[in-house]
């Protein structure tokens, strides 16, 4: 059974940074891709980052570029999410997905293509 488990949210102000995590057990994902997407109250669930590790690709929703940062460590089978310089408005719910397999036809900036999600992590940034 394939299991993605967030950790790493909390309650900061705006202007400091959190580090989520997100391990996959059940499989791997180094052929995949893995994302982080994000929730606010009221709001439809949008992209925050993704990565295809095996094409060393990383991509970014413009409101985190420069800020947030994915990463991965394939031999923990987690994938990472640095977020930096923290606001207000990155106030959400944050899940990890991922992909078993790398598609060049499918676009990875929205939820369609990822097999797996994980139960989400609160991030909360105070003003």
């Amino acid at each position: 059974q394939v299991q993605l488990v967030e950790s790493g949210g909390g309650l900061v102000q705006a202007g400091a940074s959190l580090r989520l995590s997100c391990a996959a057990s059940g499989r791997t994902f180094s052929s995949g891709v893995m994302g982080w997407f994000r929730q606010a109250p009221g709001k439809e669930r949008e992209f925050v980052a993704f990565d295809k590790w095996s094409a060393r690709i990383t991509s970014y929703a413009d409101s985190v570029k420069g800020r947030f940062t994915i990463s991965r460590d394939n031999a923990k089978n987690t994938v990472y999410l640095q977020m930096n310089s923290l606001k207000p408005e990155d106030t959400a719910v944050y899940y990890c997905a991922a992909s078993v397999w790398n598609n060049a036809n499918r676009y990875y900036g929205e939820e369609g293509p990822y097999d797996y999600w994980g139960q989400g992590t609160q991030v909360t940034v105070s003003s």
